[in-house]
């Protein structure tokens, strides 16, 4: 009996020590689910263990292997029920296991317990606990056998990395178990006390202890050594920020139609009849009062409104495209929650969606999504905007509970905007604004102080000056809307899809100092189908206290658009004369030349002719000595960055002409955007160009893994940077081509 209870302490702590691991994981995954099942794959790793301890060493790992197949099978469905997964067990697993560990690091916090954020802990808690109790209690090595479960337990604080409070409680208990399991003497081991060079020879003994006393002091100064070494630089990560490691992994992209659906709009238009979901609404809830911008909406009490679909929020504006700029994350079913804002009212809306002809990876839903049931889900919280990484499919059903926030019409005549850093992206506006706009939205902004009398004011001018048609190319840089704002009506200015109605309002806010961003999406008139004809887009403006608040700029069906002309102010072709300049006398004669003393006039040093030739030849000369210089310096430099160098540096040199080019071209790039960022920018600006995200993971590569880069892939980084070089310099005016190899920018611009 005191032999078995001596067995107890180190399986009790191996246990203990795993479900520490799977309880610090947890804190970053919704409900207790996930510690349940990693303290149960603990027991029952450690149990197959001591039952099977008279087996063979080599037969202990099979059996321990087929106990955790079991016992990850019975997870694996327990967690795909719960989370409505559709597909059988092995559909699920073979899914969990391709995708496990890139969606445990890229799920949203609090990450749902599904199959493919469960498997990956559950394996490893089984092989440390198999491994940790084979060499703790078959081989006699407590100590050693602890190292599986502490590497777990460090794993487990590593993928939680900044995403929760520090585990001090947790990590003090780990240890405290852990010494109590090497205090406490287990069954076949020697008894503490028992002198190990009892019965030698006294020679012999006397030898035995030297070496155990030299061992014994050896140990004890690695001990002090490693302590006195790494105690300062642990004490110093105390306080420190760990290390997310979900910034290595690259989370769910999505194509150019996703990343930019205002685009789709004047498609849509021409084919209204196309069905592209099928809708089923319920709604409850307090209804509040819709402000007067809300889109196909009148201010009163909205309980049979038509709840817009949204399909995707567009935040980033660069001058050319509107694109949604989202972050996703693999979500479960429960989204996070963000508070409403104070003053607004939320409405519980819950949507079954069929999807039928709509195609791409957005997911349409009612702002704002809480939960989402049968589909797997990526979603971006600063947005609010949904996808699904596998893409949409005809047939597709899943359902959408959404809390639908109506502002106080009533305080938004004195609400204000706000400003700073946190909306600097809806505030920003790209370089290269046409005049006319902004002087537009300097007349609107005149007479109209408040950010809401702003914000109508440019709703109100849209709808009164503007026709809203089907047919209208899609487009919505600075030149198409400064067409559509003040292009000649019978050239086709003056008329648009949604898509410059939104745009345009968007703009001008921002040009007047309102955050504003536009959002794509569907009216819904009640249960049925939603065809293409019912998309659209509209502006949304942000209102401290109320949050985002819609507007409606397009133009009333019933009302007749007034000629801008009567509204709009253009700038005065010629600046107001001022003085009146003062008369000037002319000479009554024309002087004569005075010939130089002591010579007849007229004679003697060159001729004026021979002095103005020479001059101007002298300055071409020089003129074309400097250009010359310019070129072979430019063309020194591109040697330079991809002939020399390891392939590293000469990767980075390919970046670098890229870069260049693309600010020689006028188009250039923050210092705030990442390579992936910068790629897409260089493919809006030359879409049938090179394409150089290969060239950005390249840079990629050799930012986070120095080192890894082969020649090969550094000659190939320089082919696709020539080639996107020349497809940029080929697209410029020929006037810009011939001075685009003497411009010393390159040379000067700081790295």
């Amino acid at each position: 009996m005191g032999r078995a209870l001596r067995a107890v302490p180190v399986p009790l702590a191996l246990i203990t020590m795993i479900g520490l691991a799977g309880a610090v994981l947890g804190r970053v995954y919704a409900g207790p689910l996930l510690t349940r099942l990693v303290l149960g794959a603990a027991v029952g790793s450690v149990l197959v263990s001591v039952a099977a301890r008279r087996l063979p060493s080599w037969l202990v790992a099979p059996v321990s292997v087929l106990a955790m197949a079991g016992w990850t099978g019975w997870s694996l469905r327990l967690t795909a029920t719960r989370a409505e997964l559709p597909g059988g067990l092995a559909q699920v697993t073979t899914d969990a296991a391709a995708n496990g560990i890139p969606r445990l690091l890229t799920a949203m916090i609090p990450v749902e317990p599904t199959p493919d954020t469960v498997l990956v802990p559950l394996v490893a808690a089984w092989l440390a606990g198999l491994a940790g109790a084979e060499v703790a209690m078959r081989a006699g090595r407590v100590l050693l056998g602890y190292l599986p479960p502490v590497l777990l337990y460090a794993a487990a604080l590593y993928v939680v990395g900044p995403n929760a409070d520090p585990a001090i409680g947790p990590t003090l208990t780990l240890v405290a178990v852990a010494v109590l399991g090497l205090a406490v003497p287990a069954g076949g081991r020697a008894t503490a006390g028992v002198d190990p060079a009892a019965g030698l020879p006294p020679a012999v003994r006397a030898a035995v202890r030297a070496r155990l006393a030299a061992a014994s002091a050896a140990g004890l100064a690695v001990v002090v050594g490693l302590v006195a070494l790494l105690g300062p630089l642990l004490a110093g990560q105390v306080d420190g920020r760990p290390v997310d490691p979900r910034r290595y992994v690259e989370p769910p992209q999505v194509e150019t139609l996703d990343e930019n659906p205002l685009i789709r709009i004047s498609g849509w238009a021409l084919n209204p009849g196309q069905q592209l979901l099928d809708v089923r609404t319920q709604r409850s809830g307090p209804s509040g009062s819709v402000p007067a911008g809300q889109p196909g909406a009148t201010p009163g009490p909205d309980a049979g409104r038509p709840v817009p679909i949204r399909l995707a929020v567009l935040s980033d504006y660069d001058g050319v495209t509107w694109r949604v700029g989202a972050t996703y994350r693999n979500a479960g079913r429960i989204l996070p929650v963000t508070a409403p804002a104070p003053d607004s009212t939320v409405e519980t809306v819950r949507q079954e969606i069929t999807v039928a002809g709509l195609s791409g990876r957005l997911l349409p839903a009612v702002a704002t999504p809480r939960e989402v049931t049968g589909a797997r889900v990526a979603y971006d919280p600063a947005t609010g905007t949904l996808i699904r990484p596998e893409g949409l499919t005809p047939g597709l059903r899943y359902s959408v509970t959404s809390a639908l926030e109506t502002p106080d019409a009533n305080l938004l005549g004195t609400a204000d905007v706000p400003a700073g850093e946190e909306v600097a992206r809806v505030l920003r506006v790209a370089d290269g604004v046409p005049d006319p706009l902004r002087r537009l939205a300097a007349q609107l902004a005149e007479s109209n102080g408040a950010p809401y009398a702003r914000a109508a004011a440019v709703e109100q001018f849209l709808a009164e000056h503007y026709r809203l048609v089907a047919d209208a190319p899609s487009g919505h840089a600075y030149p198409n809307l400064n067409f559509f704002l003040f292009g000649p009506r019978n050239a086709g200015g003056q008329r648009g899809t949604s898509e410059q109605f939104a745009a345009a309002f968007a703009v001008l806010g921002r040009l007047t100092g309102l955050p504003t961003r536009v959002v794509v999406g569907f009216r819904a008139a009640g249960d049925g189908p939603v065809r293409a004809g019912d998309a659209y887009a509209w502006p949304e403006v942000l209102f401290e206290g109320l949050g985002w608040v819609p507007f409606d700029p397009l133009p009333r069906p019933d009302e007749e658009p007034r000629p801008v002309e009567e509204d709009f102010r253009p700038a005065p072709e010629e600046p107001p004369p001022s003085e009146v300049p003062e008369p000037t006398v002319e000479p009554t004669a024309t002087p004569q030349p005075a010939a130089a003393p002591g010579h007849p006039a007229g004679s003697g040093g060159p001729s004026t002719a021979l002095l103005v030739g020479g001059g101007t030849g002298g300055v071409l000369l020089l003129v074309v000595a400097a250009l010359l210089v310019l070129l072979l310096m430019r063309r020194a430099l591109t040697r330079a960055r991809l002939e020399r160098g390891d392939p590293g540096q000469r990767i980075a040199g390919a970046w670098r002409e890229v870069t260049d080019a693309l600010r020689l071209a006028g188009h250039p790039v923050g210092g705030d955007l990442s390579a992936s960022e910068v790629a897409a920018h260089a493919r809006a600006v030359l879409p049938f160009g090179a394409d150089v995200g290969e060239l950005a993971g390249l840079l990629n590569q050799t930012a986070f893994a120095p080192g890894t880069a082969t020649a090969e892939q550094a000659s190939r980084a320089a082919a696709t940077a020539g080639d996107y070089v020349a497809a940029l310099r080929a697209a410029r005016p020929w006037w810009r081509r011939l001075l685009w190899s003497v411009r010393p920018g390159p040379l000067r611009w700081h790295r």
